[in-house]
Parts: C-alpha cells; structure tokens; sequence
C-alpha cells in the first residue's frame, strides 16, 4: 500500500511538473492573430477607447525615408492632449511608475510628460509573426526558467502568451532587432550642469540563423551575436567589445571578450555582464541596464504582477529627428522633454527581486514591458536598501519601412547623484540603423577583433 501511495505521488508530481513546464496548448496558440496581437497582445482597445484596437500597425509606407534613413514623423501634425507636471502629477499618478514620480519630485521645473494620442504602430513581417507562435507550441523553460528549450529556427518571442514574469522577460530578450543590425550611435553622461562629452559607437548585431557560413550544430546556445567598436572620442577609439549572447547562460555562462587598442590585445571579459559597469558609462549604468534589460534573469526571482494601463514613451520621432543636435536633446537633470512623446498603453508589470544566495547592485527592479512590442518601456532600480536609485525610460519608435520595433535614447536617471546617462541618439551621425545587413560567423570571432579595432 505504501509503494502505491508512494508511485501515485510521484505520477502526479511528475504529471505537475509537465504541467508546469509544457507550452501553450494549440487552441490557446491559436489566439494569436484572433483575439490577439501575432505577438500576444490584446487586439481590443480598452473600456474608453483611449487605447484603440490594434488594427495591424503602421504600413511599410507610413511616411518618407531619407537619404540617411531616418524616418518622417506620421504623427508630426498632432498636439498634446495635455501635459503632466509636478504641479498635475498626483492626478495621474495611478497611470505613473514610481521612477517618473520620483523624477517629478527631484526636477520640478524642468521634468513633464507630454500626452499624446495612442497609435498601436508596432508590426512584425509574417516569417516573425509565425516564429512566435511556433515559440508558443514549442518553447519551454529550463533551469529554474534561465534557459530555453526546442527555440530552433528563427527565435524571437519565445513566450507569446506568457505565464509567469521570467516568461514576460525572455520576450524582451528575444524579440526582433531587425534581423542582422549595424547602427552608429552614441551616448552621454552629463555632468549636473548638462556639460557633457560624445561617446560615439559602432553597433553590430547577428542572430545564427542568417550567418550564411556558420556551421550546422555550432553555436546552438548562442541567441546572437554582438560587437561593439567606440569610434570617439579619440582617447578611446579602437576598444571594441564581442559578445556571444547564450540561451542558457546558467549552463553556459555568456561569453565576451574586450580588444584594447592602446595594448593591441584580445582578452576575456567576464565582467561584461549582470552589474558589471557599463562600457564608458562613468558608473552610470551596468552591463545588463543595456537594451533596458539584457544577459541572463538567473539572478532574480521574477514576480508577474499583472497588466495596467500606463503612459510610456511611444512613437519617438521627433526626438530622433536629424535636425536636432545633441545640444538639443541632452540637457542638465534630464533629456529635454519638449522632445518627448508618451502615450496611453497596456503594459505587463513584472518586479525581479535578487534571490537569497544572490547579488547584484540593484536589489529590486520595478519593470513595465509594452504589450505590442515587449520591449521594456520603464524601469525602477532600488539598492540593497530599498531605495528608489535608479529610474530608465524607454523611448521607443517603430522603423515602419523595416517593421522593426526599437529605442531613439535609452535614459537612466541617477536619482542620488542628479545625473544621467542617454544611449542611442544618432541626430548628428551619417547614417540611421541599417537592417538586413550581409555578415559571417568570422566576423564574430576573437580573432576577428584585431581587425576591427584602429587606433
């Protein structure tokens, strides 16, 4: 009797665990594209209409393209509906994360928020949109959640319907940069009087599946790949980054290497990663504050608290104008809000607290993640003492001619020190984000990056 007591408990915690680790069965995949988004948000608009359905996003032909490639702004003609400021913020302050509050709090005079109406701008080309949903009937975690498993093929969204908060980020993580990615940008950390100083880098990104001369098998753990020159200013120029971003980066930790030019030497970097501090942030950012969130979730519990209604940054396009200047744009405290642009949307809250036997610099991370996109729209940093350290907004605008969802400037906001770092403006530079690029496996390697960097 004890035996069978015993092999009945175990079927059903193994029936549990099943349960627990399978993918979304057909019927609830099936949503996708019905009573869902292809990428699992809600179709429908919300009770007031101030949130509109989602109706496909904009066409390919949403507005002109320069010679640059930088993108005419379709909402250029439209006004605020109104703008909240310190002396209005506790009237909104239900639709606000605690890091805008806090911004309200520290920059009376100078922080707002813009209101704008909502447009659902975000699409994906079909060959993306059948990649989630094959993640949905497929994708299941591993390793507490820290890995993927059977995310073959092309890999993006591996939870489009997700359950839990891991899930929501691993849709971040793995959402659509555009295929293989080159973009030039740069990136400012402003002193308290808005003097700052141009870093300027060179950005690829490569995802295996179209590195035409990679090899069957090689590489499986691999979800993309991504160097990093700094081209200016000139005592830095030459330093370039290689990273090989893994799936499962508990059981294969991800792997970076770091030329230096001044040394002309390749060398592991393992600290290019968790809290590891930002490349040329001055301290103001770590290495997983890129992309808004990046590398591995292992070291966090991470709790779904659900989906609200908020106003994040949207449809960025006139902070991404090329008639601006950088001037333009960074200023003391804070970006220049005049240039912003929120909107009224779903979003999922998601908080990671650090687990017991865990450490990182910011003990809890407060994160809403955009339902249409799932890139991470705002961010709150506490330290280990649970206070509200750092605060990131993701300006966000859609590349409608690429269908390519991405960041204008990603922002962190310093909150103790008064000061700032912005990531991802290219007003001033030769060229906007060049998707589709042709690249090799060799041009990823260590070996590779002696070529790269020139002093």
């Amino acid at each position: 009797m004890r035996k069978t007591i015993l092999q009945c408990g175990a079927l059903a915690l193994s029936l549990l665990a099943v349960n627990v680790m399978a993918a979304v069965s057909p019927e609830e995949a099936n949503k996708l594209g019905t009573s869902l988004t292809p990428l699992g948000g809600e179709k429908a608009g919300n009770a007031d209409g101030s949130i509109p359905a989602w109706t496909g996003g904009l066409p390919k032909n949403a507005g002109a393209v320069d010679s640059k490639g930088f993108l005419a702004d379709p909402f250029a003609n439209e006004k605020p509906l109104f703008t909240i400021t310190a002396a209005t913020v506790d009237q909104y302050k239900d639709k606000l994360s605690d890091g805008q509050i806090a911004m309200f709090k520290r920059y009376p005079e100078t922080y707002k928020i813009p209101v704008y109406p909502t447009h659902r701008t975000v699409a994906v080309p079909a060959d993306i949109n059948e990649s989630a949903k094959r993640s949905a009937l497929n994708v299941t975690p591993i390793n507490d959640g820290n890995g993927l498993a059977n995310f073959t093929g092309n890999r993006y969204y591996a939870f489009p319907i997700p359950k839990n908060g891991v899930e929501v980020i691993w849709n971040h993580v793995t959402r659509y940069h555009g295929g293989n990615l080159r973009r030039t940008i740069t990136q400012a950390t402003p002193q308290s009087n808005g003097d700052f100083t141009v870093i300027r880098f060179k950005d690829e990104v490569a995802v295996p599946s179209l590195l035409g001369d990679l090899k069957p098998g090689s590489d499986e753990n691999v979800l993309s790949y991504f160097k990093q020159e700094v081209t200016a200013p000139a005592r830095l120029a030459g330093n370039v980054l290689l990273v090989h971003e893994t799936l499962d980066q508990v059981q294969e930790p991800r792997k970076a290497w770091i030329y230096n030019a001044g040394q002309r030497r390749v060398r592991r970097a393992p600290q290019v990663a968790y809290d590891g501090v930002g490349t040329s942030s001055d301290g103001l950012r770590t290495t997983d504050n890129f992309d808004m969130f990046s590398g591995a979730p292992d070291r966090y519990d991470w709790k779904l608290v659900g989906k609200k209604e908020m106003y994040i940054p949207y449809n960025s396009y006139k902070l991404d104008s090329p008639k601006l200047k950088y001037t333009d744009v960074i200023q003391a405290g804070h970006i220049n809000q005049d240039l912003t642009r929120y909107e009224l949307h779903r979003v999922w809250e998601v908080v990671a607290t650090v687990k017991p036997n865990e450490r990182h610099v910011y003990a809890k991370r407060h994160m809403y993640i955009d339902e249409d996109s799932w890139q991470v729209a705002l961010a709150d940093h506490y330290d280990g003492r649970g206070q509200l350290w750092r605060v990131a907004e993701g300006h966000a605008q859609f590349y409608y001619d690429h269908q390519v969802p991405a960041y204008t400037v990603e922002a962190l906001y310093d909150l103790i020190a008064g000061r700032y770092i912005a990531l991802g403006m290219k007003n001033e530079e030769k060229r906007s984000f060049e998707f589709g690029v042709v690249a090799k496996a060799g041009d990823y390697t260590p070996a590779a990056l002696r070529s790269t960097g020139v002093r």
